[in-house]
């Protein structure tokens, strides 16, 4: 309990202080929302005017604080541009977001630990050695240009899918998860060849301890030891690096919206940023961040359950 306790208070002040950082952040970009708001029309008074009435002039301080408490109880202002609310606003874009996070997430996952598992039981095969090669060369590839490369061969040659054809999940939920196939699997693949080669080398790690031999000398087969003593303890390092490749995803899916034409937050925040209009973009800055940290708070937990040596 102390150590979930600890791991909860660090994630408190976390969000604390990178909500505080999201905040300052978006008051020294350059820019005056109420100028743009204006456009051609903006004079000094008028300024001040819209100025007074949204509340700018008050204290920084004292502005962080209601923006704070308002945004944990749901309120996340309006939109500048749009004059509605943000979080009318993002209540459409969210599931968008996070279903391709998570289709990614169970293709890493999918793709991963049975080719880690394999590779490594056939460490000396040249099928192994293939699969090594592969991993190397999808590694390098950044998501966006796998992506990008996904777009032209299986949108724009192959026609399997219609690019930019997004398809809403309120009009046809099997069209919507169909057309976030390509992006998640762009996502996917970079980070699926880095956890196929963790855990190949973790496997292998654990392979040659002490408590490995004493379980063949027990007449343990080599897939008995492997699933029942070794795979427990090289899964312990892949765990920890899903729980950081998950909460990498969130963040990446911003990209890959962007390459796809999928309007999710990453292309609201995109927009809201190109128009200076702080309190949407500041939002989605804000749950982007407290979701990465309730992650990697959920990672330490899940690490501590599954190595009961830390303390």
């Amino acid at each position: 309990m102390k150590y979930i306790g600890n791991k909860l208070l660090t994630m408190l002040i976390t969000v604390l202080i990178v909500t505080m950082l999201v905040f300052l952040a978006f008051r020294v970009i350059p820019g005056d929302p109420v100028s743009n708001m204006l456009g051609t029309s903006a004079t000094p008074e008028k300024i001040e005017r819209l100025r007074e009435q949204m509340g700018l002039n008050r204290p920084l301080p004292v502005r962080y604080i209601e923006w704070l408490r308002d945004f944990f109880f749901g309120d996340m202002g309006k939109s500048y541009t749009y004059g509605s609310s943000v979080r009318s606003m993002l209540a459409s874009k969210i599931p968008i977001t996070i279903v391709l996070t998570v289709m990614s997430f169970v293709m890493v996952v999918a793709i991963s630990i049975p080719l880690g598992i394999y590779t490594a039981k056939h460490e000396d095969k040249w099928y192994s050695k293939a699969i090594d090669a592969v991993n190397q060369i999808t590694m390098s590839i950044p998501s966006f240009f796998l992506g990008m490369m996904l777009t032209y061969v299986f949108g724009l040659v192959l026609r399997w899918f219609r690019p930019g054809g997004f398809v809403n999940y309120k009009d046809d939920l099997l069209g919507f998860l169909g057309y976030l196939v390509f992006p998640a699997v762009a996502i996917a693949l970079p980070k699926a060849a880095m956890t196929i080669k963790l855990l190949k080398s973790s496997v292998l790690k654990e392979g040659k301890l002490d408590y490995v031999r004493t379980a063949y000398s027990r007449g343990n087969s080599t897939d008995g030891v492997l699933y029942k003593h070794v795979l427990r303890n090289a899964l312990i390092p892949v765990i920890t690096f899903l729980g950081v490749t998950l909460a990498d995803m969130v963040a990446g899916s911003i990209i890959i919206e962007q390459v796809f034409s999928i309007p999710g937050l990453g292309r609201l925040l995109i927009t809201s940023i190109s128009t200076r209009d702080y309190p949407v973009a500041q939002a989605i800055v804000a749950i982007i961040a407290c979701i990465v940290i309730v992650i990697n708070f959920i990672v330490d937990i899940l690490y501590k359950l599954t190595d009961p040596r830390i303390v």
